[in-house]
């Protein structure tokens, strides 16, 4: 029997990505991979970890010692950890955790193949094993030149480093030619892919030539830089079916001393030109943003303004996260950690109330319209589907009840869905012709 391998993914979607990656090459080699398995038996564990904010890396940190505690047991037979959190703290938990056979850095993937005995196979360097089935995340940059104040992420991953326009051109080939129909293109910063690869931005140039890719039903946005954001994108997601009108960018505030302090390089003038100008380009686009408050030296001033930014603007997809003072960044640095742990809760709670009854809003006036839906998964008594509006995991839902007429429906199915009731954040509808 071939050994088995259990991996697990902590952390975003671009940790997913390697993971895949990874998988493809142990199983390739030999092994029986399980990912994210709810009761990993395999006598070796390998820990994909995060380490972007404190509850991240409190989590990873979790997860790694009860491993630890399993090989102390016996129960396992090697644990290897790898990832943002061993990438940045790899020698502090060498010395904390010796039950850890190996750390690897986020990009180690032919060393931990090495390291197990096999080969790693270079000519598999753009296919994966997909966790997420019909739909997929395809990274097209790694890492960020732009070093806001509160980031970690250019201490973790580096400089901004795009991928060959080519090279995710044949990654996306390869998916769709496996029945991949929905693609959601990621980064960390998507505004300068290409710049450093050939001197000028190109995400305008990548989405098009992916767009014509067929089997490419759906193409999504994420993590877009709100400075010299890249207009030229903007005619693309209006002209072409095959690119979901949603753009994923975010913007973290709006008071001008709050961007100054967390080296934004935008102003709230400009923030509220840039909104405007996608949406009347864009008519139809739900936009999603990220916000941060609870950053030091945030005033009631700058929250209530924040406030105002969010009631005004109505988002149709929002997050928020409190403040994380993590070392080595700028305000870890330069700035107290001087805004209470509970107001900044009390923060991110209001911010998400006012957000729910956006939502709510938005998701009322959808009733009685038809939406294409992509079906993710089935229920006992619900078909699940998400809307070009909505990305997997972090967006609303649609539930359809499961009848006679609709039971030959499949996941990964598109169909048109007659929106029939509403919630704060999900949908609920019936199939039609």
């Amino acid at each position: 029997m071939k050994q088995r391998i259990d991996i697990i993914s902590l952390g975003c979607s671009k940790n997913l990505v390697d993971s895949e990656f990874l998988i493809k090459q142990l199983e390739n080699v030999g092994f029986k991979v399980f990912h994210d398995s709810e009761d990993p038996k395999g006598k070796i564990v390998i820990i994909n970890t995060c380490g972007f904010i404190g509850d991240a890396k409190e989590e990873s940190i979790n997860l790694i010692l009860s491993f630890a505690q399993k090989k102390q047991q016996k129960r396992i037979d090697k644990l290897l950890v790898m990832g943002c959190l061993s990438q940045r703290y790899k020698d502090d938990l060498q010395t904390e955790i010796p039950e850890v056979d190996a750390f690897y850095g986020k990009f180690d993937f032919e060393k931990i193949v090495e390291d197990l005995g096999k080969h790693y196979d270079e000519n598999l360097r753009l296919h994966r094993t997909l966790t997420t089935n019909h739909f997929a995340y395809v990274k097209i940059a790694e890492g960020c030149n732009q070093a806001c104040s509160y980031c970690a992420i250019p201490i973790i991953t580096g400089r901004h480093k795009s991928r060959p326009i080519e090279d995710i051109e044949k990654e996306i080939k390869i998916l769709a030619q496996n029945g991949v129909k929905e693609f959601q293109l990621i980064a960390q910063d998507l505004t300068f892919y290409g710049k450093d690869l050939y001197g000028k931005k190109r995400l305008a140039d990548l989405v098009a030539r992916l767009s014509d890719i067929k089997g490419v039903e759906w193409l999504r946005l994420h993590y877009a830089y709100p400075t010299e954001f890249p207009y030229e994108i903007l005619p693309l997601i209006k002209e072409r079916e095959n690119i979901c009108n949603y753009l994923d960018i975010a913007l973290q505030h709006i008071s001008n001393n709050m961007l100054q302090l967390m080296r934004r390089k935008i102003s709230s003038e400009e923030t509220y030109e840039l909104i405007e100008r996608i949406r009347t380009e864009v008519p139809k686009i739900a936009l999603r943003t990220t916000l941060l408050v609870g950053h030091p030296n945030e005033t009631e001033k700058d929250f209530s303004e924040l406030m105002d930014f969010v009631n005004k603007v109505q988002f149709e997809r929002l997050g928020v996260f409190a403040y994380s003072h993590e070392d080595g960044t700028f305000a870890y640095r330069h700035y107290e950690d001087n805004v209470p742990f509970e107001v900044k809760q009390q923060r991110v709670e209001a911010i998400m109330e006012a957000q729910r009854e956006i939502s709510a809003q938005k998701n009322a006036h959808k009733v009685g319209q038809t939406l294409k839906t992509m079906i993710d998964c089935e229920l006992t008594d619900y078909f699940i589907g998400r809307t070009e509006f909505d990305s997997p995991e972090v967006d609303g839902e649609v539930y359809i009840e499961k009848t006679t007429q609709n039971s030959n429906l499949h996941v990964g199915d598109f169909c048109n869905v007659r929106i029939l009731k509403s919630d704060d954040y999900d949908l609920f509808g019936e199939v039609i012709e």
